[in-house]
């Protein structure tokens, strides 16, 4: 497990992408986006990290709320995971992950992508960020 002390929630990111790692060593790509999320949640589980799945968050303009959106995973009451299964992420899901992070006034998250032949992962951080 790589943990870098100078990035936030290093430790739990590094195991959501070692779980990620792990559930895509044994299922490889090809299987729709569902299929993962399924096989993570047992991955995390079984490594016993705290999470909720399709966890529907507030979606605020202005301070306004405005709707809501669900995640795929909220870690750690932390961390958001997006996952894709695309055979390549485009900036365009990038962003998305992003105006999530920045909706949610969470400060880190992952985007994590299982359609390509190698996993895939981006560690995002939400500069708009305010301590609640």
């Amino acid at each position: 497990m790589i943990i870098n002390e100078k990035y936030k929630y290093s430790e739990i990111t590094a195991k959501i992408i070692g779980c990620s790692m792990e559930v895509h060593r044994e299922l490889k790509n090809g299987f729709q986006e569902v299929i993962y999320q399924r096989a993570l949640e047992h991955e995390m589980k079984l490594r016993e990290l705290n999470f909720s799945r399709e966890y529907e968050m507030p979606v605020y303009y202005k301070d306004k709320n405005v709707g809501s959106r669900r995640v795929d995973f909220l870690v750690e009451k932390t961390v958001s995971v997006e996952l894709k299964a695309l055979i390549k992420t485009e900036p365009v899901h990038l962003a998305q992950a992003m105006n999530y992070l920045e909706a949610y006034n969470l400060e880190i998250g992952l985007l994590i992508n299982f359609g390509a032949k190698s996993l895939e992962y981006h560690r995002l951080e939400n500069k708009k960020y305010r301590k609640p």
